[in-house]
């Protein structure tokens, strides 16, 4: 997924202002830039299938949050979804700079049909608008990414960024007050200390349980351009943050300094051609990371080879086929979104038409590679016209690795089992939110005669669209944001 800019002939581009832009070299130089599309909408699912794959998989509605209006306000639209560790919460951004935390309630063990659902547990105001003097820019609120950081208290902490700013927030619980001040009233009020003539040692009583959201951390000021992601080490004491152009390292009780790994901003800026579109440390090795690039590269770095790396450790890359040799091949080739598996062997790519597994062993070409709508390769120019082609997928991995699963156009999910090679398509529809009700596998018609139950590729609504995806870690639980709409769905329990 990649954005475009258009400039008029006689303007500087904002974000690089050393360029002039000219004609369509220029902004297919610029084209993927992170921050420059109409309007990114970034969703997220869960999606779960059975482990063992096969012939049982059924996935059924479990939930879906959000109000049912077409009239969507902006700052509602859902920027990123992410678990945490356990899976027990949920949290979402917005474009209105909110994270949003779902808990799920304890199984009802009356119900063993179903698992507990997902009930709002702690909102607030992450990151309001700002503007950047210097530059004459705003820097808007919205949420790009969320990263929990793993339990080692009664408190929950978690990282979520905007452009510009990188936070730590600490979501903590209180149910008990203190009473029996000697130089404070019930009411706050302070006492006059001569009038004290016995002391009250305090006590705490039970109180109605209260979700309080603090910011420990802010990290800001370390990138000119737009952060595009954030990576926690398995050292859990240090993260990643990339920008187009640069990944610096930061460790998360330093915030007014941190290290720049990796530059690839040429000294003269037309010599541009490619910028960072997505990065991610090893799930396991603190020393190792990789990231994507808008040429369809991918670069696996290791930072106990130098301070700054420069000279990455391997390059995966596919040569292309010469048969789709296009006007869009550059475009269609870059890398939104990089992810390990758990286990560390193996990492998924996706470009806009296709999902690929890589074996780090390997690099001249992936293990394994999925087309996730491959029916719109025949529409490249009129979703090149509508801006639709620079739009950036995400993808993830079930717990077991065995399952990937991301997001097409007209609220449409894909998965893959990879065990059994077998696909599906899912959508995320107000039509089938009711609960427990299994959801159909559609299919999508690409040229000939269209079958009953059968979409037509002309007739998909390419505003609707899911961006985002995540998985429970643990259970067969899915959640996918569409707009303003958070869908939950699980596999069908006997």
């Amino acid at each position: 997924m990649q954005c475009v800019i258009r400039f008029q002939s006689s303007e500087l581009c904002p974000i690089y202002p050393e360029v002039e832009d000219s004609k369509m070299k220029r902004y297919q130089i610029f084209g993927w830039l992170s921050r420059w599309t109409k309007q990114r909408t970034c969703f997220q699912i869960l999606p779960n299938l059975r482990a063992g794959g096969g012939n049982d998989i059924q996935w059924c509605f479990s939930q879906v949050k959000g109000a049912v209006d077409d009239d969507v306000a902006e700052a509602d639209i859902i920027s990123t979804v992410e678990f945490n560790h356990s899976g027990e919460l949920l949290a979402t951004g917005d474009k209105g700079g909110r994270v949003v935390i779902f808990q799920q309630e304890q199984e009802n063990k009356t119900q063993s049909h179903s698992r507990g659902e997902y009930n709002v547990y702690s909102t607030f105001q992450s990151h309001e608008p700002e503007f950047d003097y210097l530059k004459s820019l705003e820097i808007e609120e919205k949420i790009n990414k969320i990263r929990w950081l793993p339990q080692k208290n009664a408190a929950q902490f978690l990282l979520s960024t905007n452009d510009k700013t990188i936070k730590l927030w600490k979501i903590s619980e209180r149910d008990k007050r203190p009473e029996g001040y000697n130089l404070k009233e019930e009411d706050g009020r302070y006492r006059d200390p001569t009038t004290v003539t016995t002391l009250r040692v305090p006590v705490f009583r039970p109180m109605d349980l209260m979700v309080e959201a603090s910011p420990r951390r802010i990290f800001a000021n370390a990138h000119t351009y737009h952060i595009n992601s954030i990576s926690i080490n398995s050292d859990y004491e240090t993260y990643l943050s990339a920008d187009d152009l640069r990944i610096n390292l930061w460790h998360l009780e330093i915030t007014d300094r941190s290290f720049n790994i990796v530059d690839i901003k040429p000294a003269n800026m037309e010599e541009l051609t490619e910028v960072i579109t997505a990065a991610e440390f090893h799930p396991n090795s603190c020393n190792t990371f990789v990231y994507s690039s808008s040429k369809g590269t991918i670069r696996l770095c290791d930072m106990r080879a130098s301070a700054l790396c420069d000279r990455h450790s391997k390059l995966f890359e596919e040569p292309e086929d010469p048969s789709n040799r296009s006007f869009f091949s550059e475009i269609i080739s870059s890398i939104s979104d990089v992810k390990f598996s758990h286990s560390g062997r193996y990492m998924m790519t996706r470009d806009y038409l296709s999902v690929k597994i890589w074996d780090l062993n390997m690099e001249n070409r992936p293990v394994e590679t999925y087309q996730v709508h491959e029916y719109l390769r025949s529409k490249l120019c009129s979703l090149y016209e509508n801006d639709c082609i620079f739009d950036k997928f995400e993808c993830c991995w079930n717990g077991s690795d065995s399952i990937v699963m991301t997001g097409s156009y007209n609220n449409f999910f894909r998965m893959f089992d990879r065990n059994t090679k077998r696909d599906i398509t899912l959508e995320a529809s107000w039509e089938n939110n009711k609960p427990r009700t299994v959801l159909k596998p559609r299919k999508v018609c690409a040229s000939g005669k269209r079958k009953k139950d059968e979409i037509s590729v002309d007739s998909l609504d390419f505003n609707k669209k899911i961006l985002h995806t995540a998985w429970h870690p643990k259970e067969n639980i899915i959640a996918v944001a569409t707009t303003n709409n958070l869908y939950i769905f699980q596999d069908k329990m006997n």
